[in-house]
């Protein structure tokens, strides 16, 4: 499983839960973070700011058992669709060959967000075609891509994930992203956004929407 997030946080807001669920079953589970949210703090330069927001997410992925983390520190507000990027990213598909692929949805308010969807999904389909040799030779094609949700919800759910058993965990990794719960309770923000998907969707008492990009054999 690889989770892309635009920012420390944003793998836990928008997927914590699902992540719980993937460790508990054995799968191995690695996060990439697109940027290291420099731009975070009114009180700490972007240097200190990127210092304490990697520091952050290490303990959160810690907690949540997620097996390798990366950070790609683009500049936080300021992400770019460079060849650069996708790339990389290629090259992390192709390296890691994950099953399930996770990133945000194409409609969030954010622009770090909308660009990390369009970087991802296009590596996505590059990494399994016969194209950029320097990003690895061995093709790979994921099965399952799955859009989540941070800030904006999202405006189509075509799969929902039940992690009631998981919510309490699920906000104590929020709650190691300190410096951000300064700014926002995002720890409560997250609490009621799983709440809410539980009652409309009627699945369980808190749940996790997703938007499916591709799927094989999910259903």
């Amino acid at each position: 499983m690889l989770v892309f997030s635009p920012h420390p946080d944003d793998d836990v807001i928008g997927c914590g839960g699902s992540i719980l669920k993937h460790v508990k079953k054995g799968n191995v589970v690695s996060v990439v973070h697109i940027t290291s949210g420099d731009s975070g703090s009114l009180i700490y330069s972007p240097g200190q700011t990127i210092s304490i927001r990697e520091d952050e997410a290490d303990k959160a992925a810690k907690f949540l058992g997620i097996s390798e983390v990366h950070f790609f520190r683009n500049a936080d507000g300021n992400l770019s669709y460079t060849w650069e990027n996708l790339s990389r990213i290629i090259s992390l598909l192709r390296s890691l060959r994950p099953d399930v692929v996770y990133l945000p949805h194409k409609q969030d308010s954010h622009r770090d967000h909308r660009i990390t969807h369009e970087l991802v999904s296009e590596s996505c389909l590059r990494a399994g075609s016969p194209e950029a040799q320097e990003c690895g030779q061995q093709l790979w094609s994921v099965g399952v891509i799955l859009c989540y949700e941070v800030g904006t919800p999202l405006p189509e759910v075509n799969y929902v994930e039940d992690i009631s058993e998981w919510m309490e965990a699920k906000v104590e990794a929020m709650r190691l992203h300190k410096s951000q719960l300064a700014n926002l309770a995002y720890d409560e923000a997250v609490r009621h956004l799983n709440r809410l998907r539980g009652i409309t969707t009627g699945r369980g008492a808190y749940c996790e929407c997703f938007q499916v990009l591709k799927v094989s054999e999910l259903f």
